[in-house]
């Protein structure tokens, strides 16, 4: 997934002619986040921060994009996975989809960006923090409530992004894109990615720990 969103995005930023982008999963899934039996290798802070690094450094380039990026979250987005969906502008719910960082419940945080971005783009400090820190999954309606889903939707998906899409085509792309550079000119001012990457280095902290490994151990016996 990370090679493959790196390939991505190399094509759009080359590209020109572009209004917006969608990511999407497939099969009724839209991202699970790390892979805990390959990730499992990575045993210190010094293992894990390479690819938690470069994960945030994708998503950063995803968020800065000069074009408007929608999530179409068609399935289950749980950690990384809803660490990707908020590096995009729009994110459009399946009604029967769920959503959640659960990272907490592996002993360590969010270590791709994810939280520095939901406190950027959704300002209910109290929500953000109690639906970080619960680390439990959300269905599409609550994720609405809090802010985080841009629309949950009923029907087809790829009817659900013509009809989000129809309203966006109305108004010509320059505009959009305007208003997105408003945004990346906030986030450079802010130093948005140097404090991404201060999270990666919390999460590659925390992912050393005894209690972190007790936990995917734990995680990794019950999936078998």
């Amino acid at each position: 997934v990370a090679d493959g969103l790196e390939l991505f995005l190399n094509e759009v930023e080359q590209a020109e002619g572009i209004s917006y982008v969608v990511i999407t999963g497939s099969e009724g899934a839209f991202c699970s986040g790390g892979d805990l039996a390959e990730y499992h290798s990575l045993w210190t802070a010094e293992d894990a921060y390479p690819m938690l690094s470069r994960m945030a450094k994708l998503l950063y380039r995803l968020a800065t994009l000069p074009i408007p990026s929608i999530a179409l979250i068609n399935g289950t987005a749980v950690g990384g996975g809803c660490e990707i969906a908020t590096a995009c502008d729009y994110r459009l719910m399946a009604c029967e989809a769920k959503a959640g960082f659960i990272q907490g419940t592996l002993a360590i945080t969010t270590g791709w960006g994810g939280a520095t971005f939901l406190y950027e783009k959704v300002h209910q400090h109290d929500k953000l923090l109690k639906l970080l820190s619960e680390a439990k999954l959300h269905t599409a309606s609550e994720m609405k409530q809090l802010g985080w889903a841009t629309d949950v939707y009923e029907e087809d998906e790829e009817e659900a992004l013509g009809q989000f899409l129809h309203r966006m085509t109305k108004i010509h792309p320059d505009v959009h894109r305007a208003y997105k550079k408003v945004a990346i000119r906030k986030w450079e001012a802010s130093s948005l990615y140097e404090r991404m990457l201060e999270e990666v280095d919390v999460c590659s902290v925390l992912w050393e720990s005894e209690a972190h490994h007790e936990a995917v151990a734990k995680f990794l016996g019950k999936n078998k």
